[in-house]
């Protein structure tokens, strides 16, 4: 159904750290009968990026309207008058756009390392405006230096499709002073020489973290619908919908996760469900983390080394994920080279399980998961640290459609658990993301999409039987939209109700903000502590 009433659109016509939205929306009380010509800028319920009041200096890294597929390609240099070591880094990202215009992808790198990758709200006849904030202390040493500049959010504007996209990115560095000390920050920040790495010598943790995307158009946009050749479903997919995002090093797996189910903004054959709350991480798609501290033995030797993403359940050949990595690296400066060894290495046996059922309403059942645990020890200045990384990942759902696919309906729940032991610190994280949906073509016409996502994450850290820190994060969305599709723009009648969530508890203090919107009026936007 995502083809079909994909090409009826085409024929009638925002971690605690990131927002969407300029500040506190201003609730509406009575909304039109139907959608109209313009509607509230995108906003989202989660946090702002928390600053300190301290002095601070802005650099402009990027400023663009994009009309097409050519990127924007600049040079930044390290602001004057505020140091070189900060107590934050904020990316600011302001766009907007007019007319007609799908949803697009983009990027932005500084010196090759990717700092933000995001997608673009579908804009309203009359326009809208959007921000993303995000939190980028972590780049610091990339940041420190000059560096080339790239920013591509690939664009089409042609008669039909008239949206040019203009964006703005700045960073604000704000320097120490008091409540505001220095970050401590990885020492370097790496990125990949084709699909080899080379990392310092003296390596003493190292995360590697890839901006995983299903997208680009075609199937694996929407992967989690894919079903196998034996099943009559227009996305298809040998071994079905379970996906799995790997990095190996030297072709030893070295980590494992379960990919978020993103749906972008025009995600569901549904617009209208999309243009004032965008879906959980739409707008600032986190990066999969992966700590890859066991193998920094191996990698320490001081010679490049394979490090290679792939998406398992992916058709062989069939392009569609963007899988760009980033390495964090921490280094031992009472050590010129740390030496130790990979200690462990188990892994279950995957299992990815789909049963077809043909009928009336054709049924596809999906089970997946893996476990994979890597151990290992570093000889450094302070003694001898070992780490042990434990994961595992599971899937299951039940995708339901009719002939036709004029229903089609998803019931999907993705886990992620990880602990990581570093010498007596524990680190545990449950992260559970749930999609709920159905869309249908009724009589005149008429296309309605209900869905519900969920972002959810408990991450604990402990010392022996101490907890030190614990936080709780429920991000949820909830949308109902009909439209009458195979229709022009301004005779859709088009009516929606949507709602976000965003709840984060923990030993930080207490986060809970709601917002609901009615016929792209926002109605409601509550701050419960």
């Amino acid at each position: 159904m995502k083809q079909k009433i994909m090409s009826m659109i085409t024929g009638a016509v925002v971690v605690l750290g990131s927002v969407l939205g300029t500040g506190p929306a201003t609730a509406a009380d009575t909304p039109p009968a139907e959608f109209g010509s313009d509607w509230h800028d995108p906003v989202s319920a989660a946090p702002r990026v928390a600053r300190p009041d301290t002095r601070s200096c802005q650099v402009t890294v990027a400023q663009a309207k994009f009309r097409d597929f050519t990127p924007y390609r600049g040079e930044y240099a390290p602001p004057k008058g505020c140091g070189t070591r900060w107590s934050k880094v904020v990316l600011t990202l302001e766009g907007s756009v007019k007319g007609r215009q799908y949803d697009r992808l983009g990027h932005l790198a500084i010196g090759g390392v990717e700092i933000l990758r995001t997608s673009t709200p579908q804009p309203s006849p009359d326009g809208i405006t959007w921000t993303v904030e995000k939190d980028v202390t972590r780049y610091s040493d990339t940041l420190r230096r000059a560096q080339n500049v790239e920013m591509l959010i690939g664009n089409v504007v042609n008669e039909t499709y008239t949206g040019v996209i203009d964006v703005k990115a700045t960073l604000t560095f704000y320097t120490p002073g008091r409540g505001a000390a220095p970050v401590e920050t990885p020492d370097k920040v790496l990125t990949r020489d084709g699909t080899t790495l080379t990392t310092p010598r003296n390596s003493e943790r190292i995360v590697a973290e890839v901006y995983a995307t299903g997208s680009g158009g075609g199937c694996e946009e929407y992967w989690y619908l894919t079903a196998p050749e034996s099943a009559p479903y227009s996305c298809k997919a040998a071994d079905g919908p379970y996906r799995e995002v790997r990095i190996s090093v030297d072709g030893k797996l070295a980590g494992i996760a379960a990919p978020f189910p993103t749906v972008w903004t025009g995600g569901w054959s549904n617009p209208f469900l999309w243009y004032v709350i965008p879906g959980p991480r739409a707008l600032d798609v986190k990066p999969v983390r992966y700590d890859l501290t066991p193998f920094a033995a191996l990698l320490n030797d001081g010679r490049p080394h394979r490090l290679e993403v792939s998406v398992v359940g992916v058709p062989p050949g069939q392009t569609g994920w963007s899988t760009p990595v980033n390495v964090l690296v921490w280094q031992d400066e009472g050590r010129e080279v740390v030496t130790g060894a990979l200690t462990r290495h188990e892994e279950s046996r995957p299992v990815d399980t789909v049963s077809y059922t043909p009928g009336a309403e054709h049924r596809l059942d999906t089970r997946g998961g893996h476990r994979l645990t890597v151990a290992g020890h570093l000889d450094t200045s302070h003694g001898r640290v070992a780490t042990t990384v434990a994961r595992s990942v599971a899937n299951t759902s039940v995708h339901r459609w009719t002939g036709g696919e004029d229903k089609d309906a998803l019931d999907a729940t993705w886990t992620d658990d990880e602990t990581v032991t570093s010498g007596h610190e524990v680190t545990t994280t449950h992260r559970t993301y749930e999609m709920d949906g159905m869309t249908t073509l009724g009589e005149g016409d008429r296309l309605r999409t209900v869905l519900t996502l969920a972002d959810r994450a408990d991450t604990t850290v402990s010392r022996g039987a101490r907890r030190l820190t614990w936080s709780r994060l429920d991000d949820t969305y909830t949308g109902d939209a009909t439209y009458t599709a195979n229709v022009p723009r301004d005779q859709r009648h088009a009516v929606g109700a949507t709602a976000e969530r965003y709840r984060l508890h923990g030993s930080g203090g207490c986060y809970d903000r709601s917002l609901r919107t009615v016929q792209g009026t926002l109605t409601e936007d509550r701050r419960l502590c």
